[in-house]
């Protein structure tokens, strides 16, 4: 009768007489299970919205809501435009995402990683050339076209803008001012009409101070400023952000889609994600391989965390996104948690959290 129960979806029998806590820990690993199954069904309903959405900016919190919106009012608009953020947040996804979003989204997206550009390959990669046998023989050999002119009537990428020598900004800086391009042996410029986006993982302010950046192309290029912030700001963002990269390993190595499992789900929720959203994706496409992301985690010198330090850990998480989705509205906040003002306010102070900070 039980292995026939299991079959029909029980998820466990007790056999009488049992002890209360046996029941109570039999009801607790069910709802736990629940839990993650609704997880993983809430989580593939919101990757196919994303994927139905015009960008491709995942996340559910208030500060990727509010560059979803920025993203949607400057999209048009046609000026130029500096993405900062640490190293992995996401700047170029952003980019791509604004290029969609614009009138120009059928024509070229063009990116130039500025880090790898070398000063003899600078001018000749941006600016293309042409043979000087180009000009006066029908058959001679075909000029090069550089990124500039690739680029036209849609949008080139400068990436990682702040790695470009003085003279190689002073070469970009007359690209911005006159929204010409002079190929090396060309005779005359040639117009270009394109949308310039540079992303920064460095502070060009300080860059400027420092000598190390043009200030009249800091000014020109910063005109709009969008700011990508790191996974620890947007911890909401985390499981789906996971979800969304599982879902697309999976379909590259042709694999079912792996559930999120208990194990996972709190390595989610207590890493600190250094490497911001690049981090997680290869998190994410190493659990699409069945590999298991924490082996070095769990050890004699690292225990796993005991019941007590989970739910410390996981109230403590719950509080703080909560905070953060209505900006440190504590009455909300109770409302939402179901709280009573005492208990909440002492839970603050035992979780030691600033209801300030996110205010």
């Amino acid at each position: 009768m039980a292995v026939q129960a299991l079959k029909d979806g029980v998820y466990d029998f007790l056999t009488k007489p049992f002890s209360v806590a046996e029941l109570i820990a039999s009801l607790g690993r069910a709802s736990q299970k629940r839990e993650l199954v609704i997880e993983n069904r809430n989580l593939r309903k919101l990757h196919a919205s994303y994927n139905n959405a015009k960008t491709a900016l995942v996340g559910e919190s208030l500060v990727m809501d509010s560059l979803r919106q920025t993203l949607s009012q400057v999209a048009e608009a046609d000026v130029d435009i500096l993405i900062t953020g640490e190293g992995g947040v996401g700047k170029k996804t952003v980019a791509r995402s604004l290029h969609s979003l614009s009138h120009r989204k059928a024509k070229p997206f063009v990116q130039i990683n500025c880090a790898s550009l070398s000063e003899d390959s600078f001018y000749a990669e941006v600016f293309g050339s042409v043979p000087e046998e180009a000009q006066h023989q029908r058959y001679a050999p075909k000029r090069i076209i550089g990124h500039l002119e690739r680029a036209h009537r849609g949008t080139l990428l400068f990436d990682d803008v702040g790695a470009l020598s003085l003279q190689q900004q002073a070469a970009l800086l007359r690209v911005v001012e006159t929204r010409e391009c002079c190929p090396r042996g060309a005779d005359e410029p040639r117009p270009l009409d394109l949308r310039i986006v540079a992303t920064s993982r460095e502070n060009l302010k300080e860059s400027v101070q420092n000598g190390t950046f043009r200030a009249d192309l800091f000014y020109l290029l910063s005109g709009v400023t969008l700011h990508v912030p790191p996974l620890s700001e947007r911890r909401a963002d985390i499981r789906l952000l996971f979800q969304h990269f599982l879902f697309a390993a999976s379909a590259r190595t042709k694999r079912p889609v792996p559930r999120l499992t208990l194990r996972a789900l709190m390595h989610l929720q207590r890493h600190d994600w250094p490497g911001n959203v690049r981090e997680l994706e290869r998190f994410a496409e190493r659990f699409a391989l069945g590999l298991d992301p924490e082996e070095d985690t769990f050890s004699a010198d690292n225990p796993s965390p005991g019941l007590a330090e989970r739910v410390n850990q996981f109230e403590t998480e719950l509080i703080q996104e909560v905070l953060s989705r209505y900006q440190g509205d504590a009455k909300r906040s109770m409302d939402v948690l179901k709280l009573p003002r005492k208990t909440f306010y002492d839970k603050l102070a035992r979780h030691r959290i600033r209801i300030s900070d996110y205010r």
